[in-house]
């Protein structure tokens, strides 16, 4: 069964929730990067690990950044060798590293800023949001739960309670 682009789940951050302490970043690196799958022994590594999530500030709260995975994707328009790539039942945009030829076009065109140049790996790098895997492991590794794998409708949902509650808890 597959599911219309907006109900397909995304991954959220409730900047409410985020302490900021870039655990989501660290087990993304080790998890999806190093060779080792172990923190101690992947700072060991010649090629360090890299995340496909970041933590970012926004002045006064932390909060993670990842891929949106856009509907009308640029990096998906620009990409000339197919190497960018839709999974049609996740609606996940990740990348055929084989088929990259490291022009980074889709680095320059990502509106968010989330595609990366892996030239250690002569390919782009980015959050695939692990479409292939039972669960994100930003997600499961979150201590505060900040992550969360929703539906744009869900999030907006959520969070328009929040703005509500916060509304109101400002005017007494």
């Amino acid at each position: 069964m597959t599911n219309s682009n907006s109900s397909k789940k995304r991954i959220f951050c409730d900047q409410k929730l985020c302490l900021g302490c870039k655990t989501c970043e660290l087990r993304c690196a080790v998890e999806r990067s190093s060779v080792s799958k172990s923190l101690t022994d992947a700072v060991r590594e010649g090629i360090l690990p890299r995340p496909r999530v970041y933590v970012e500030w926004d002045g006064n709260r932390p909060f993670a950044l990842q891929c949106r995975h856009c509907q009308e994707a640029p990096c998906l328009e620009i990409c000339s060798t197919g190497a960018l790539r839709k999974d049609e039942e996740s609606g996940c945009t990740y990348i055929d590293g084989e088929r990259c030829i490291s022009c980074w076009m889709c680095v320059m065109v990502c509106p968010y800023g989330m595609i990366a140049p892996a030239v250690e790996k002569n390919a782009a790098d980015k959050c695939d949001q692990c479409f292939q895997m039972a669960e994100p492991f930003c997600l499961a590794s979150c201590p505060t739960g900040a992550l969360q794998l929703l539906t744009p409708e869900e999030y907006e949902k959520t969070f328009a309670q929040k703005r509500i509650n916060a509304f109101q808890s400002l005017n007494g």
